[in-house]
């Protein structure tokens, strides 16, 4: 029996298709009726990931997706988020219409466009100019794929502010892993582009850089400079360990210069967001943007993320063998720094102290009959994500090996565990993305601190998560071994501490009342309500 669970588990990628026409849909969802009883909660929650009778409003989340694509060309796209609970957050009205916009200009100024083919050739000639019709922002990958999702949202929502086209240049590792987020046209930077490699080719030494442009007087800060008098284009360095460098591009002197750019090319691996609310033209738009501050990932990431469909066929081939008649699903990502990790049976006994502390997984005891016999049926799922298998291990040993105070089924999953990170890898980043949005699914949710993996999931889910403090370290850090977010929003570990009057150096979080301290990481900043 142990051969053949195992066999199963090894092999669920490689499954076919579960859900082979509505009919058949319907044939199992009575046979489940029958066996399972009506009070089911996942039983419902089974329902709701394939009526074919779910509203517009419900399929289109609230206005945030267009409806004009094809199903077929993307089958996560109406049906992804609908394997998880309702969002607690409305969409502002004001940004469905400004995405709408957006992507009506996609279309106008993207790829393969009489206006992009003529920004093309102004690049090449070496020169800018006054475009008041069509301007673009380059976004380079680089990193793993949770800082490139994190700082993806970050260059569009720059984008959709300033008004500039959000091209993506798509690496061999990123293939296949998003549908296309705008109708009728593609966010892929073209491979014709004239400039190869923009991840290696540019870094904080890059002439280019606005920061090093204005120190070596290629440009200056006089309001009044012509467009024609710029270089062709403008690096704009957001890494991580760049921010205190060049926290002064969110200054008002240096972003209006910064505008008169045609061509912008960004890197990043955070998620620089948050800054976006400390420079005072882009506050007020914020606010409308999102009412509910810490929405802004959920909302930007469920828009802009579909997982491909190689993708979503192994997030849904999981989630129907695994999930679906779970009651309740916790979700557990464990993330492991490759240098100096703390050893196995520290950081599993920091995890089973935050469980007893928070009742975050059930309590393995004596088992109560009359409670179990009272609630025969509830049955909980475990999904552990970890690039090892040994703290799944354990904790599938636990509840074999034990009963639960309250008589509840417990199962253990985990999906992989390729016991070493490979971003430069598309099969690993697409599976990856599927482990994230399993872990999305989850009515529980616990992440590592720090992770931008883990950020992700809880963002896209809409929850606060349990934050593990300390399993990157030798040494405890002092405090509680985990707390519980107070927001569902990133953490933004290196925030630019603003230095726009000379001698003057301002802490963000003194700004901005809805920045504050992040749980995880006591120098960062993150969106609270």
């Amino acid at each position: 029996m142990d051969k053949e669970l195992e066999e199963k588990n090894q092999g669920w990628w490689q499954v076919s298709r579960l859900e082979k026409s509505i009919f058949g849909v319907i044939i199992i969802s009575s046979f489940l009726v029958i066996f399972f009883g009506s009070k089911s909660g996942s039983l419902q929650f089974l329902f709701q990931g394939t009526d074919k009778r779910i509203g517009e409003k419900e399929k289109l989340l609230g206005g945030l997706l267009s409806p004009d694509f094809d199903d077929h060309t993307c089958v996560a796209r109406y049906k992804s988020s609908l394997y998880r609970r309702p969002s607690r957050f409305e969409v502002s009205p004001y940004l469905v219409q400004r995405l709408r916009q957006y992507e009506n200009y996609h279309k106008k100024c993207g790829p393969h466009s009489e206006f992009y083919k003529n920004a093309i050739e102004q690049l090449k000639s070496g020169r800018n100019v006054e475009s008041t019709e069509c301007k673009y922002t380059v976004f380079a990958q680089a990193n793993g794929l949770g800082n490139r999702m994190v700082a993806l949202v970050s260059t569009f929502l720059y984008s959709l502010l300033t008004n500039r086209i959000l091209l993506v240049e798509m690496t061999e590792d990123s293939q296949n892993l998003f549908c296309e987020p705008f109708p009728e046209s593609s966010w892929e930077l073209p491979s014709d582009f004239p400039i190869k490699r923009l991840a290696w080719e540019f870094q904080r030494e890059s002439p280019e850089s606005f920061v090093n442009l204005l120190e070596n007087r290629s440009i200056s800060l006089d309001a009044n400079v012509s467009a024609e008098s710029l270089p062709p284009f403008v690096f704009f360095d957001a890494w991580s360990n760049a921010w205190h460098i060049h926290s002064r591009i969110f200054c008002e002197d240096h972003q209006k210069i910064v505008q008169k750019f045609t061509w912008m090319i960004t890197k990043s691996d955070c998620y620089y967001a948050p800054a976006l609310f400390l420079y005072p033209e882009f506050e007020n738009e914020l606010r409308e943007l999102f009412p509910a501050k810490e929405s802004m990932f959920h909302h930007l990431g469920r828009y802009l993320f579909q997982p491909a469909n190689p993708v979503w066929e192994m997030i849904e081939r999981f989630y129907q063998t695994y999930l679906t008649n779970a009651d309740e699903k916790i979700g557990l990502q464990i993330r492991i720094v490759p240098y100096e990790p703390p050893p196995f049976e520290k950081v599993y006994g920091r995890i089973i102290e935050c469980s007893e502390k928070e009742k975050l997984l059930p309590e393995v005891g004596i088992s109560n009959f009359n409670n179990s016999e009272l609630n025969p049926t509830k049955r909980t799922a475990i999904v552990v994500i970890s690039l090892f298998s040994e703290y799944y291990e354990k904790i599938k040993s636990t509840y074999y090996e034990n009963s639960t105070v309250t008589g509840e089924l417990v199962s253990v999953f985990q999906p992989t565990h390729e016991e070493s990170q490979n971003s430069f890898v598309q099969f690993h980043n697409q599976k990856a993305l599927a482990e994230m949005y399993l872990l999305s699914y989850c009515d529980k949710i616990a992440i590592t601190a720090m992770s931008t993996f883990g950020y992700i999931a809880h963002g896209l889910a809409g929850l606060q998560p349990w934050i593990l403090r300390t399993l990157f370290w030798q040494i405890p850090k002092p405090g509680p071994v985990c707390v519980r977010s107070m927001s569902v929003e990133p953490c933004l570990h290196s925030p630019p501490f603003l230095e726009c009057k000379p001698n003057t150096t301002v802490d963000p979080a003194e700004v901005v009342p809805y920045l504050r301290s992040c749980e995880d990481f006591d120098t960062g900043i993150k969106l609270f309500d």
